[in-house]
């Protein structure tokens, strides 16, 4: 006998939905398989950034960390938080990289603003590591996109209305004072840390028999 899934579903085909360090998706179809006697539905995800599909257990949707896009409000909010002062934070960059992916992992939007905010002003102190610049480029990237969508704006305007947060007028200025530190932490090519592996995330999270 084969059970039928009772699967409370939480987005709609045709909706705009973030996936945690993959960005803006949309559901392009919801459909059922059959998984160990078991009928189950299933998010068919179009992910514009990688030109990958991915499909995900309705059911896993929201622990995997799937939202729909930010309302109007929130994006400002975030915008907004780019310009605000903050305390720096270590200048141990491993610890940084960690704290910033772990960051990202969570998916909400105002995490990744924080982790813009902080890295870009740490580049302007010292050159980041190739690892959090790539994380800074994909946090930056994530966080444009997800907001053009939100506030129905072409994404050269967000970028242009973040680096204005990131840049304000000399006279009050936002950058908080670092200490130099990170020349003990310099990366070699016999030490690296993992990079945003997304492809691992989606193996495990979406991971099913065919039928």
């Amino acid at each position: 006998m084969i059970a039928m899934s009772e699967t409370v579903v939480e987005f709609s085909v045709n909706q705009k939905i973030v996936y945690p360090s993959q960005g803006v998706g949309e559901i392009r179809e919801i459909t059922e398989k059959t998984f160990k006697d078991k009928k189950i539905l299933y998010y068919v995800i179009y992910l514009a950034v990688s030109d990958m599909v991915v499909m995900v257990p309705v059911d896993k949707a929201v622990e995997i960390g799937i939202r729909s896009i930010v309302k109007e409000e929130e994006a400002l909010r975030a915008i907004a938080l780019i310009g605000e002062k903050f305390e720096p934070i270590t200048s141990d960059w491993k610890l940084r990289y960690q704290m910033n992916l772990d960051l990202l992992k969570k998916g909400r939007v105002e995490d990744i603003a924080t982790i813009v905010r902080s890295l870009y002003h740490r580049s302007k102190v010292k050159e980041l590591p190739i690892q959090e610049r790539k994380l800074y480029d994909s946090a930056r990237k994530l966080l444009e996109d997800e907001i053009s969508y939100s506030l129905g704006k072409p994404v050269s305007e967000v970028e242009a209305m973040i680096l204005e947060m990131l840049e304000p007028d000399k006279g009050e200025e936002s950058v908080p004072d670092y200490e130099d530190e990170d020349e003990g932490f310099e990366m070699d090519d016999s030490e690296e840390i993992d990079d945003i592996d997304v492809d691992d995330d989606l193996d495990e999270d979406e991971d099913m028999d065919e039928d």
